[in-house]
């Protein structure tokens, strides 16, 4: 699967999420699709900042200044995933932030799928997509499992950073008992 399609696949998966948060019958199921939401979506953030973004900064006419603007608007997810991880279970916050948590995801998905997406696929190969594809599937497993508002969002700092809170979030959670895959 080539990069882009692997992306727009995890949007759907969240897009799922949220749905789900909205269907579950008890508060331990509300959490269970937060901490879920909470881990694909860091993992997801940092993926793109690793690797799909440096792509289409290089590739792309103006590529800086849209990456820099997706950059932003994953500042801002990350934020809000960092309330929600912190939030105890229970906490009448908890509908509040999903809520801006979605219109944020939302709003980036239709930029990305509607602008940033399609242009980058004018100007890289499917070969390169493919192998891109590849190497974001592969990187998974050891993406960072938690949101880092503070950490870099570009190379170099971020290539040198990621691995370390990734290994950090893992350690975490098996303190914690949550899965991190």
């Amino acid at each position: 699967m080539d990069a882009i399609e692997l992306l727009k696949h995890d949007h759907r998966m969240v897009e799922q999420l949220f749905r789900d948060y909205h269907a579950a019958a008890s508060e331990t199921q509300r959490r269970g699709v937060i901490e879920l939401a909470v881990r694909e979506l860091s993992k997801h953030a940092a993926l793109e900042e690793m690797m799909f973004y440096p792509m289409a900064r290089k590739v792309l006419p103006d590529g800086a200044r849209k990456i820099d603007e997706h950059l932003s608007e994953h500042l801002a997810v990350k934020k809000l995933l960092l309330a929600l991880d912190k939030l105890p279970a229970g906490d009448d916050r908890e509908g509040d932030l999903m809520t801006q948590l979605k219109r944020e995801i939302e709003e980036h998905v239709r930029e990305e799928e509607g602008e940033l997406m399609p242009e980058l696929r004018e100007h890289v190969s499917q070969q390169d997509l493919d192998e891109l594809g590849r190497l974001i599937d592969e990187a998974k497993r050891s993406a960072p499992t938690r949101p880092h508002p503070n950490a870099p969002d570009q190379p170099p700092a971020l290539t040198v950073i990621g691995p370390v809170a990734a290994a950090y979030d893992r350690f975490r959670d098996r303190l914690q008992g949550r899965p991190s895959t």
